[in-house]
């Protein structure tokens, strides 16, 4: 039986959502879950998440035994024998077709900054950005990422993707309360993509770069930066099917 899990996770206590040769990610941890109860099955992500990246709805696809009918006992149990970092949100029988990764149609992130000072209780799950921050250009910058573009020098190197080029469907920029939050649409992303494109937005927004420089950089004229906004901010928030 083919079973579609939306779970949310605090990436702060995994190291990337991923296996991995340390065992500390999140895919590790739920298929061990699994394997407590005697289900031996291997787990599909709808994309991987680096350290220290949130989800707040992530997508897992995986075969289950047909015995295993009654799913809302199964997020019991699960949830039971997850750390509290991951919490299943949902599980739905689906079709044998469907794959969480190759089916979904769009993926949306938020990143979340605070021009407030830096408290312990916060710096793992938003960005403490001690600048002044001119929101009305951020907007305004942020719409010359949305459309069709080779995003290859806003990308990290290591992945070998078969293409570089992207669609961005959107970009919202909003504030809620006291925090900046950048919303990103888009079919897929780039190793490292999102985090890219913040930190060039957060330079001109504080006055460091132009918006001149980022489409130089968008049409691949010439990399101006290649540096990362930190990985706490950023919130894996919903696949869309």
């Amino acid at each position: 039986m083919n079973i579609k899990i939306i779970l949310s996770y605090d990436g702060s206590k995994f190291d990337g959502s991923a296996t991995q040769p340390s065992r500390n990610t999140v895919q590790d941890i739920l298929e061990n879950s699994f394997k407590l109860i005697n289900i031996d099955t291997k787990t599909i992500f709808s994309g991987r998440t680096d350290k220290n990246v949130h989800a707040t709805r992530q997508v897992v696809s995986c075969v289950i035994p047909s015995y295993w009918d009654n799913l809302t006992k199964l997020k019991k149990v699960l949830n039971k024998l997850l750390p509290n970092s991951i919490l299943i949100r949902s599980i739905f029988q689906v079709d044998d077709s469907f794959h969480a990764r190759f089916s979904a149609k769009k993926r949306s992130y938020r990143y979340i900054i605070s021009t407030k000072p830096y408290t312990p209780f916060s710096s793992n799950y938003i960005y403490n950005l001690d600048s002044k921050i001119d929101i009305k250009l951020l907007k305004e910058a942020s719409k010359y990422f949305i459309g069709v573009f080779d995003f290859e020098y806003f990308s990290k190197k290591g992945s070998d993707p078969k293409s570089t080029i992207r669609e961005i469907y959107n970009v919202k920029v909003y504030t809620y309360t006291d925090l900046i939050i950048i919303h990103f649409s888009a079919n897929s992303y780039l190793r490292s993509q999102i985090r890219m494109m913040v930190d060039f937005l957060l330079k001109i927004a504080t006055s460091k770069l132009t918006i001149e420089q980022l489409q130089l950089q968008l049409t691949k004229k010439k990399l101006i930066s290649w540096t990362l906004a930190p990985a706490s901010g950023l919130y894996l928030s919903k696949i869309y099917y």
